[in-house]
């Protein structure tokens, strides 16, 4: 086929590099990688033809994957499947309260398993967080959370004060994984779950693995002959599997929790809250403003009604709203103006 006279010719460096971000993309940008990926983009309109090309391509090739050969009923799961995407790399919030740690550490645990202890950490999330632990295992924290970590060479124990939390856990059948919270133990040796501590309610939602809910065993009263030492796990209330969620009420005889079924909508609904990448093709600026803000502490404001109908395409993660108003000052003729009370209002360029 000959070429197009009318189109010039394609750069080298222009398409590997299109193609090099597209490779990114799917494994998951860093914070970090998102605004390099956003300057690039803003640098030539030949970026984003060359990014949005490929994009196209990638699509057509995935499309590929359910292709049913001539005698078959299903798709051929291993044809152009698509790598795992890498866990996001681990970034720092504010450093936690020291004293709230040492309170928390003081109560929850005894003198035999502190001197076992090989790693304590306490970790604040003024906004979300990730952490990956010494172990491998990933915590991603909600707005809000404040947990406590002690590993000892038998168990891995993590406290959760206050807040919602998701953890994914290593596998390491011979340390069992633990997470307190409101007096209730939830186990695991590897697997995914989130936690949160709402009011008298903890509730749990099991995404991978198999988890077990324990309530402590109350300390015994004065006088009276311990059969068990004090907050010793006492009998198993639930067992939670992964696509379910349960719902443990908070008071000193705690009933057995009901475990019920729920579906990938509901589980997507509940993780609302973790970032993830935002595809925005030809939404409004206003919609494009409301998912921010609904995500984040920092709020957008649209300052010119005009703008309200700008259609956004671009692919940023929702946490990241220092690069999408960057985006927006590089490619769409907007200017923001940063407010002393954290508000972002954007208005037309003069």
């Amino acid at each position: 086929m000959k070429p197009d006279p009318a189109r010039p010719p394609l750069d080298p460096a222009v398409e590997s590099a299109a193609a090099e971000w597209l490779v990114r993309h799917d494994r998951g940008l860093t914070p970090r990688q998102q605004d390099e990926f956003l300057q690039w983009l803003a640098a030539s309109p030949a970026h984003r033809e060359s990014f949005n090309r490929h994009r196209r391509m990638w699509g057509d090739f995935n499309a590929l994957a359910q292709w049913r050969p001539e005698h078959s009923a299903v798709p051929n799961p291993d044809l152009l499947a698509r790598p795992q995407r890498a866990r996001l790399a681990r970034w720092r919030a504010p450093v936690a309260l020291a004293a709230a740690a040492a309170v928390a550490l003081a109560i929850w645990w005894s003198p035999a398993e502190r001197w076992r202890s090989t790693q304590t950490l306490s970790l604040a999330a003024a906004s979300y967080r990730q952490e990956t632990l010494s172990d491998g295992s990933v915590l991603d924290l909600n707005r809000g959370a404040h947990v406590v970590v002690q590993f000892s060479p038998a168990e891995r124990r993590v406290l959760l004060a206050e807040g919602e939390a998701q953890f994914t856990v290593a596998k390491n059948p011979t340390r069992p994984f633990v997470v307190r919270a409101g007096g209730v133990d939830v186990r695991a040796v590897g697997t995914a779950f989130n936690v949160k501590l709402a009011g008298p309610h903890l509730e749990v939602l099991v995404t991978e693995g198999t988890i077990r809910v324990s309530q402590l065993a109350p300390p015994p009263s004065p006088g009276a002959k311990a059969e068990a030492p004090a907050g010793a796990p006492a009998e198993v209330l639930a067992t939670v599997s992964a696509g379910e969620r349960t719902v443990v009420g908070l008071a000193e005889v705690m009933a057995p929790p009901v475990v019920v079924a729920v579906s990938k909508e509901e589980v997507a609904q509940i993780l609302d809250w973790q970032p993830r990448l935002l595809d925005f093709n030809s939404e409004p600026l206003v919609e494009a403003v409301a998912v921010f803000n609904r995500r984040n502490s920092a709020r957008l404001v649209i300052g010119d009604e005009a703008l309200r109908t700008v259609p956004i395409v671009a692919s940023i993660r929702s946490d990241n709203v220092d690069g999408f108003v960057r985006l927006l000052e590089a490619t769409m003729g907007i200017r923001a103006e940063r407010r002393p009370d954290g508000e972002i209002v954007l208005r037309r360029a003069q």
